[in-house]
């Protein structure tokens, strides 16, 4: 593998996985970056097997290939290099090691196989629908303060989403509670939202949702 990236765009898609990644875990390879490159795009993949990102980038690929490397160091090199140069990296087959390339610095970063980073394999999803950003931010953001914070009832740490029929007048609803406080919130019904089945979403999930939803004007595709 032998790429070259833009270091902004590169530590923007890095910072994203940053919350996801597990930093103290007793398998190595989650606290690993998944880089797979081809067709002039980065990918890049982390998980903590609960929650999973996947975020793409462009990138000149002059030899694809995938690899996984320690997420937290290879942040910490990014985002030391200065702003809008390009950084190699060349993965040396020899020893398994990538080296990253940018101006006078060099790193060189061991790694894991590809082929032991978890499959996020998933069937297709039946159900589709679209929202705009502003309406599922109001939605997270009415709601979250009353979800529970500690594990005690796993089933209250997120919020519910389900379409809900009202008085002839039917809207997608978020429903949070600790048991002793209730938040509902209510919004005009999207289009195809009207049969997708109710679901609870965890907060370490609304959390990095919220978080992308900030760098976002375009409408939100959701599937399940």
């Amino acid at each position: 593998m032998k790429i070259s990236v833009e270091r902004n765009q590169f530590l923007k898609a890095l910072s994203h996985g940053q919350s996801v990644v597990e930093k103290r875990t007793t398998i190595p390879i989650l606290s690993h970056v998944l880089l797979q490159a081809q067709n002039d795009t980065l990918t890049l993949t982390t998980t903590d097997m609960d929650l999973a990102l996947v975020e793409s980038i462009t990138a000149m690929v002059a030899t694809p290939g995938a690899i996984t490397v320690s997420a937290s160091m290879l942040f910490d090199i990014v985002r030391k290099l200065p702003d809008g140069v390009q950084i190699e990296l060349t993965l040396n087959p020899d020893n398994d090691q990538v080296a990253i390339h940018s101006g006078k610095s060099k790193f060189n970063l061991s790694s894991l196989p590809a082929t032991q980073f978890p499959k996020l394999t998933q069937d297709e999803l039946p159900h589709s629908f679209k929202m705009s950003c502003e309406e599922l931010c109001r939605l997270i953001d009415r709601a979250k303060f009353a979800m529970l914070t500690d594990d005690s009832r796993y089933y209250l740490n997120g919020i519910y989403f389900h379409p809900h029929g009202e008085e002839g007048r039917k809207v997608y609803r978020s429903v949070a509670t600790d048991a002793h406080r209730l938040a509902c919130i209510d919004m005009a019904l999207p289009d195809g939202a009207g049969d997708v089945p109710g679901i609870i979403v965890g907060r370490k999930t609304l959390t990095e949702v919220r978080k992308l939803l900030e760098e976002q004007s375009t409408d939100v595709l959701i599937s399940l």
